[in-house]
């Protein structure tokens, strides 16, 4: 199997619009959360989300290409871009075959969906369609888009596993290039899931926050009063590249990624297996992938998105992996992001990164109190980042219908 390495990061997410902006945000604990203003949300349970803030694609596409594009996919685009001249690819010195794009998307274009119909109904209901109604709203649309932006003409699509979509995606492109079927992979993943009928439909499954009149502090992970997640939205990138092909140009490696592992709870529609069994087997495996052991494990990343039963369920899966004789630390920085759904993992995947350059673990912010039933050998970050070594850090992704994702990055060593 060959390595694996990580040689560019690009974001647009509610704490930045770039890798330096969102990294320094996470470490000094600050809080995206605010009154919802895409829309008109006063009529729902929950108004606040994590809104992406001054966003502006012109940069990357003209104004023909962002009319033709969701923002999911213009998310993509933006990070996408940040990833490749961060990278410092030479194009014309790598056969186009061998690039390829893997990027997930959990809802894909809500926001074209809802609108085209919303047009449809309100008029005559004569079939009055844009003809980009059906590209724009397709999830593969964003890794295409890529594809075409820099003719990569390697693997290509899109994986889908609800909120573990973006951990999905890196694991397909590190096995690919495991494999030697790519020498390079753009990855990561995207979500605009802040529209009415998006956000409407995690309101009505009580899934999300009613601290409305505190938005800053809705999302709080392990919080005695936590009552539910708040939405995100944004895109992450990331370039994996094979370790020789990026030792030969002299590219810049920020980690190694060695492990990654998928697992299905087969128990629940929406809901984690109380005891966190396959969360627990997803971790295992892809410790084990990459030739460690738990105690080499410095930090984990949570998925806890803030739900009463999620986070609890999630630490039992830490207790069965880890135990009391560990070197871990823990948090979520969704309390600080929020949840990106789709486009979770991706950025957190940036984070698991940038803590091991750092030596970095962030905190899991707004927390007054936390919850009794954690377990008490578990060494929860709150409020305030960490200073410590980590040279191995580890990122956790869960997805409606029971799906596990983990990734495992490494300190580049040579």
């Amino acid at each position: 199997m060959k390595r694996v390495v990580v040689t560019g990061l690009g974001t647009v997410n509610p704490l930045g619009n770039d890798v330096t902006t969102f990294w320094n945000n996470i470490k000094a604990g600050k809080n995206a959360g605010q009154k919802i203003t895409r829309f008109d949300a006063s009529k729902f349970r929950s108004q606040v989300a994590c809104q992406v803030q001054e966003f502006d694609p012109s940069g990357v596409l003209d104004r023909n290409e962002i009319k033709r594009t969701d923002l999911f996919t213009q998310y993509a685009l933006v990070s996408a871009v940040q990833a490749m001249e961060d990278s410092n690819l030479d194009l014309t010195a790598i056969d186009p075959f061998d690039i390829g794009v893997i990027w997930g998307v959990g809802q894909g274009g809500m926001q074209t969906f809802e609108s085209e119909v919303e047009n449809y109904v309100n008029g005559d209901y004569t079939p009055r369609f844009n003809p980009f109604f059906i590209p724009k709203l397709l999830v593969n649309m964003a890794a295409g888009m890529i594809s075409m932006k820099y003719g990569l003409q390697g693997i290509n699509y899109t994986p889908v596993s609800a909120c573990a979509t973006g951990n999905t995606a890196i694991m397909d492109a590190f096995n690919y290039i495991r494999l030697g079927k790519a020498k390079v992979f753009v990855t990561g993943g995207s979500e605009a899931g802040i529209t009415s009928a998006s956000f409407g439909g995690f309101s009505a499954m009580k899934a999300m926050s009613t601290r409305n009149d505190d938005p800053q502090t809705a999302s709080r992970p392990f919080d005695k009063e936590r009552d539910g997640f708040v939405m995100g939205e944004g895109g992450a990138a990331l370039i994996l590249e094979e370790y020789e092909h990026a030792k030969a140009r002299g590219a810049k490696i920020y980690a190694e990624l060695v492990g990654a592992a998928m697992t299905a709870d087969a128990y629940h529609m929406t809901s984690p297996h109380p005891e966190g069994l396959g969360a627990a087997k997803a971790m295992q495996l892809a410790i084990e992938e990459a030739g460690l052991t738990p105690k080499d494990v410095d930090y984990l990343n949570l998925h806890a998105t803030s739900t009463p039963v999620g986070d609890i369920a999630e630490l039992n899966a830490v207790q069965k992996v880890f135990g009391a004789d560990s070197n871990l630390h823990v948090s979520s920085t969704k309390s600080m992001t929020g949840h990106l759904l789709g486009a979770a993992a991706a950025i957190e995947a940036i984070i698991a990164i940038k803590s091991i350059n750092d030596n970095v673990v962030p905190a899991t912010t707004n927390v007054t109190e936390l919850d009794e039933n954690i377990p008490a050998d578990i060494r929860v970050v709150t409020n305030q980042s960490l200073e410590k070594e980590v040279k191995v850090a580890m990122s956790n992704a869960f997805g409606f219908g029971g799906h596990n994702a983990t990734v495992v990055f490494k300190k580049y060593e040579g």
